[in-house]
């Protein structure tokens, strides 16, 4: 019979405790309030197992030598997948880019405006991280500043691969903090679009149909893309090509069979494996410091910033524009597909019925993926 020493309660701390706590409420909002269950899910799961003391889940290959079998299960997909090689944030692409489309951003080229303005949530992060560090406040440097405020593209994967290539130390955390409010923006975004519009802005109708997109501009779109935006920022073709190549998948119609595959096996495989991981890479020794809070609060300015940002642009837009403009679809220069084009498009329901934003909203949308990967490889190559 076991004695008390040999259980993992002899080594369960308040710490754990805490984790395993919260762990339980990502599970719980996943099931029952449907937040981002594909992502809550998984990363519930994995926070309790890496929270719960002696199953040697977390030992990593490198810690052993590479002795065959002494790894745990979960420490070889965070060395494998996440830290060493960073395989798992990069094939997510692939999915991502085979469900994203882009005909309303090619139809209304403008809004790319949109999503590079919403990037000023990174910056803003940044400074502040370098600020906290420049006082001894906390530990932050130029990488791992980097890393926190990357949070505020609303973009887990890009977050994932930025802090696993800069500080990997923080993965764990600004991936949580990343998908965390992703899986928010229905509670973060309303607040601050209702702040910076008013109820005339907010009742601007634009109209849904948007031109007609041949398929010849569907194909070339991603083909083009991919060149310009590597040959401009090399360090950005992890992310850049994997997205790309995946929307390629999509729109050639040449090879439906591997479409359909990366829209739905493929990306759902990966995701369970990354979310699984991620949640796995916050044990308790790691998150439980003053600079978890600050992280978090700092990914929540960014994220705030990027709205607002956006929606900035969107007003001036609304002023420069000679057709009606609502400058409510800035908000959607953030990453988070499709959550904040479909805040917007409530929102605009709720000031004008006959209101039909969704389609306007989801160009600043996947211009704000575009976006964040291009920050993301400005920072891995400044700092990389």
């Amino acid at each position: 019979m076991l004695g008390f020493h040999q259980t993992g309660f002899a080594d369960l701390t308040l710490g754990h405790v805490v984790l395993i706590c919260v762990g339980l409420t990502f599970i719980y909002l996943a099931i029952v309030k449907d937040f981002e269950p594909y992502e809550l899910l998984p990363i519930g799961i994995g926070l309790i197992l890496a929270n719960l003391p002696g199953t040697g889940l977390l030992v990593q290959p490198q810690e052993t030598g590479g002795e065959v079998g002494t790894a745990g299960l979960l420490g070889v997909l965070i060395e494998f997948g996440l830290l060493r090689y960073t395989v798992l944030p990069l094939l997510i692409f692939v999915g991502l880019g085979a469900l994203t489309d882009f005909a309303p951003l090619i139809a209304r080229p403008r809004l790319f405006l949109l999503g590079a303005a919403a990037q000023v949530g990174i910056i803003v992060a940044f400074l502040g991280a370098l600020a906290l560090g420049h006082f001894g406040i906390a530990e932050f440097g130029l990488e791992e500043a980097a890393a926190i405020a990357i949070i505020g593209g609303a973009d887990g994967p890009t977050t994932i691969y930025v802090t696993s290539r800069l500080a990997p130390e923080m993965m764990g955390i600004t991936a949580v903090a990343a998908y965390s409010y992703m899986a928010m923006v229905a509670i973060i975004q309303p607040p601050i679009i209702r702040a910076l519009t008013s109820k005339r802005e907010r009742e601007i109708y634009m109209e849904p149909e948007l031109r007609e997109v041949s398929k010849t501009e569907e194909i070339l779109f991603p083909i083009v893309c991919l060149i310009l935006i590597i040959l401009l920022v090399p360090r950005s073709a992890p992310i850049v090509g994997m997205f790309m190549f995946g929307n390629l998948l999509r729109v050639s119609g040449a090879v439906e069979r591997l479409s359909d595959t990366a829209q739905n096996a493929f990306i759902n495989s990966i995701t369970i494996l990354l979310m699984l991981s991620i949640g796995a890479s916050m044990p308790a020794e790691l998150v439980m410091r003053p600079e978890t809070l600050m992280v978090l609060a700092l990914g929540l300015v960014a994220f705030a910033c990027g709205t607002a940002g956006g929606v900035l642009m969107g007003k001036l837009m609304k002023i420069v524009t000679k057709e009606p403009f609502n400058p409510m679809i800035g908000a959607c220069g953030v990453s988070a597909v499709p959550m904040s084009a479909r805040v917007v498009q409530r929102m605009g329901q709720e000031a004008n019925p006959s209101n039909f934003l969704l389609m306007n909203a989801m160009g600043p949308n996947v211009a704000g993926v575009v976006g964040s990967a291009v920050i993301a490889g400005i920072l891995l190559s400044v700092l990389g």
